[in-house]
């Protein structure tokens, strides 16, 4: 395990070696004047004639920011109007009924008590019938029963909108 520690150290030592020995050799060759990522470009100096040069109208000198951003601005004053034109308008975005949440909600609670309400109904029907069959001592008219229990019903449903519209 020993020797396997001090060839892992060997190595390591080896690579520092060789890191430092090519950082000292960039640094030097920089230093120098050898060669390096910047690279001298002479725009205004003609080396051969050793004079400055002039530059000409058409020559690319005209290209600036501020010709690039020229239109910009407009362009995007422009499209912020069109935006603000084509924003929603909060009225038409409400629903037509303010608690058509509210009534999602409550479609499955509903269902089970439109279940049990029906059961109810059922229940007090046959007890009416039950109880009018004692009163007339056996023959019992089932169609007028129905068409009690059919006015009575009316009678509710009338008056439970009468109450709605105050």
């Amino acid at each position: 395990m020993e020797t396997n520690l001090a060839v892992t150290a060997a190595a390591r030592k080896e690579r520092l070696i060789a890191l430092r020995k090519r950082k000292q050799a960039h640094e030097t060759g920089a230093a120098n004047g050898g060669p390096s990522h910047f690279a001298f470009k002479q725009r205004n100096y003609d080396p051969e004639t050793r004079q400055l040069r002039q530059r000409e109208a058409g020559e690319g000198g005209d290209d600036t920011v501020e010709k690039n951003v020229e239109g910009l601005a407009e362009a995007i004053l422009a499209e912020d109007e069109e935006k603000r034109e084509e924003e929603l308008d909060l009225f038409n975005i409400q629903p037509r009924r303010a608690n058509w949440d509210l009534k999602r909600d409550m479609t499955a609670r509903m269902a089970k008590l439109e279940r049990a309400t029906n059961e109810a109904i059922a229940t007090i029907f046959r007890q009416r019938l039950q109880a009018m069959r004692k009163d007339q001592d056996g023959d019992v008219d089932l169609v007028a029963s129905l068409h009690a229990a059919q006015t009575e019903r009316a009678a509710g449903d009338a008056e439970a909108g009468e109450d709605d519209d105050e």
